[in-house]
């Protein structure tokens, strides 16, 4: 059984608030939960300026090249608000792997979900889209996929014994209807976390598929750093957190896979209340990199996930000693280097090097000679002049004899 491995605590926008955190079991659990809080005193117009993951990642310049026109990210979480203003016109029809729990309009309904597909594709409002929250690839579209419940949600002790295979059957929906990334802000670092053999095949499916996989590291660092998944499948894409200092978050797991790091400390986040509300959590920087990964997928389509995870590790700001680490991975993504460093690549399939089962074996069998006309003609006439010429000076030398 998998048990959550996150906390809620409230914080407004403008001031923290300290409430009793509330955890839950969940069949698959929010690896990076934000932290929610209602938010009336906060106004949409001054929410701009307290996104500081904008220019820490340095989207305007990024924005001159593309804004993810024509990508389409995946969002497999809790559903998706299609209506709220900052998101509405980049939502596509949502499909529910669950189909039991609450509902759209319920309190307990798509607030996780929502908070990350702002942070991939916001938009803003109001004049001049100036109000509300701005996302790392604003014109890119969200494809929102219903895998797991929110954690207040009444009905998640069924989910424990029901749709078990929702998140692995959403990866290949989703790499089957259109998606380009697919973003996986959830995970499983309990003390019984384990690989499932159909989550890692369906992820590995998705990649041979061209879609660029991104989940979260995990909240596990205050609490052992047990292992994530799925950010842990070969290929995926994780994120782990920092800070607006670039720092890691205390709560951001340090494991081997940790590829890059982005904002997951002080979100600001869009909610289905049409409110606004701080979050904390690598699911955030999970959605970071998604936007990124968006970005560059929409200036080139051609580039394979593999290409794109490689940009995104060698473009990233602030890299640890050494280049790597588990906390931060190769450092803190920057979606205008990794643009401008794509300029420079060809694509490259993620096709294996190797013959694959096709040639297991004694491999191939020598094609088989096929032959026309012209294989034959000029190599026998070639022959039959030099049989000649021999007799011939054969006959001449028996000849100057007999003379």
């Amino acid at each position: 059984m998998r048990r959550s491995s996150t906390r809620r605590s409230r914080q407004s926008i403008r001031g923290r608030h300290r409430v009793e955190p509330v955890g839950a079991a969940l069949s698959l659990l929010l690896a990076g939960t934000l932290a929610l809080a209602p938010a009336a005193t906060a106004h949409a117009d001054g929410i701009r300026a307290q996104q500081w993951g904008l220019d820490a990642l340095h989207l305007d310049e990024a924005w001159r090249t593309t804004k993810g026109r024509g990508v389409t990210v995946a969002v497999l979480d809790t559903g998706v608000e299609a209506d709220h203003p900052d998101l509405v016109g980049n939502v596509l029809p949502a499909k529910d792997m669950i189909g039991f729990g609450a509902g759209q309009g319920d309190r307990d309904w798509a607030r996780h979900g929502t908070a990350m597909a702002g942070i991939i594709a916001g938009h803003g409002h109001g004049p001049g889209d100036s109000a509300g929250v701005m996302g790392v690839a604003p014109e890119a579209r969200i494809l929102p996929v219903r895998v797991i419940l929110e954690d207040g949600d009444p009905a998640r002790a069924k989910a424990r014994t029901s749709r078990g295979n929702a998140l692995a059957d959403g990866i290949r929906w989703a790499a089957d209807h259109g998606a380009d990334v697919i973003n996986l802000s959830l995970g499983d670092d309990s003390n019984s976390a384990h690989p499932e053999p159909s989550e890692d095949e369906a992820v590995q499916y998705a990649l041979k598929k061209g879609v660029v996989v991104v989940a979260s590291a995990g909240n596990g660092g205050d609490k052992g750093d047990h292992v994530s998944y799925p950010a842990a499948y070969p290929g995926v894409i994780a994120a782990t957190a920092v800070d607006r200092y670039g720092t890691r978050a205390s709560f951001s797991t340090r494991r081997w896979y940790a590829a890059v790091s982005a904002p997951g400390v002080d979100v600001v986040i869009a909610d289905p209340d049409h409110k606004y509300y701080e979050g904390w959590g690598t699911s955030a920087a999970s959605a970071f990199v998604s936007g990124a990964a968006a970005l560059v997928k929409a200036a080139h389509p051609e580039l394979g996930p593999a290409q794109i995870k490689k940009l995104l590790e060698d473009t990233a700001r602030d890299a640890p000693v050494g280049g790597r680490d588990d906390s931060r991975g190769f450092g803190m993504i920057d979606p205008a280097a990794a643009l401008r460093a794509a300029e420079r690549l060809r694509p490259q399939s993620l096709r294996a090097a190797s013959y694959g089962k096709k040639y297991f074996g004694e491999g191939p069998d020598a094609p088989r000679a096929t032959y026309s006309t012209a294989d034959w003609a000029g190599p026998l006439a070639g022959g039959t002049g030099g049989v000649l010429l021999v007799a011939g000076v054969v006959l001449w030398r028996g000849r100057r004899r007999r003379v």
